[in-house]
């Protein structure tokens, strides 16, 4: 453990394992102090919701739905494991924020007793200062993505712009081209322009298609 924790010194990196199913934190390592500034003991999932950015809330609230799901699923079938990762912005101790990159790696384990254990990795990437997508997002079973971060990981995420996606979520809500154009300040032409875009990047037959799909991914 004392070489753990040197580890995370330099990386600039703190974690903690929990139990998944009973929502119990189990072990804080001690860079918590530094990067959020909640002592080890003290370390609930309430903090990191306190601590959130304004703007990163509604995004973690569905990364953190997605690992929830998935963690009831790999109890109930016994076997299996889950990564989900995304970048956010944290409130650090000074009151500024920073950003970083949280990695949550869930697995099936039936010792010491049957449950899901669930690692959540937090390392610091404030040297970033280029992600293409707006911020990184990864969900799926490829361990190769966990690792500590360099730039081709962090780009991986959103391939939408933020009018894309923007439209996207509006679409997601009921509202047709005409009423987005509406509320966006722009013409249904442009509306429909994006729409096409949209499709297009994401290789899917219609729009319902493409949002079924990003609500799996947990990014709606």
């Amino acid at each position: 453990m004392p070489e753990l924790e040197e580890m995370m010194q330099e990386n600039n990196q703190f974690f903690y394992v929990a139990d998944l199913i009973q929502m119990k934190v189990l072990f804080t390592s001690k860079r918590s102090t530094q990067m959020i500034g909640i002592e080890p003991a003290d370390v609930s999932p309430y903090h990191f919701m306190e601590a959130l950015h304004p703007d990163d809330l509604h995004r973690y609230n569905l990364a953190r739905a997605k690992v929830i799901k998935t963690g009831q699923e790999i109890f109930i079938a016994g076997k299996g494991d889950s990564l989900v990762s995304t970048s956010v912005k944290l409130r650090a101790p000074g009151g500024e924020y920073s950003n970083i990159l949280i990695q949550s790696y869930s697995f099936y384990a039936s010792n010491p007793y049957k449950t899901v254990f669930y690692f959540k990795l937090h390392t610091n990437i404030d040297w970033c200062k280029k992600i293409k997508c707006g911020y990184h997002y990864y969900a799926g079973n490829d361990l190769s993505h966990f690792r500590y971060p360099d730039v081709e990981l962090l780009n991986i995420g959103n391939i939408y712009s933020d009018r894309e996606f923007e439209i996207i979520k509006l679409v997601a809500s009921g509202l047709n081209s005409e009423q987005i154009a509406e509320k966006l300040f722009l013409s249904p032409y442009t509306i429909n322009t994006h729409r096409g875009n949209i499709l297009q990047k994401s290789g899917k037959a219609n729009i319902s298609e493409l949002i079924y799909n990003l609500m799996e991914k947990g990014l709606l």
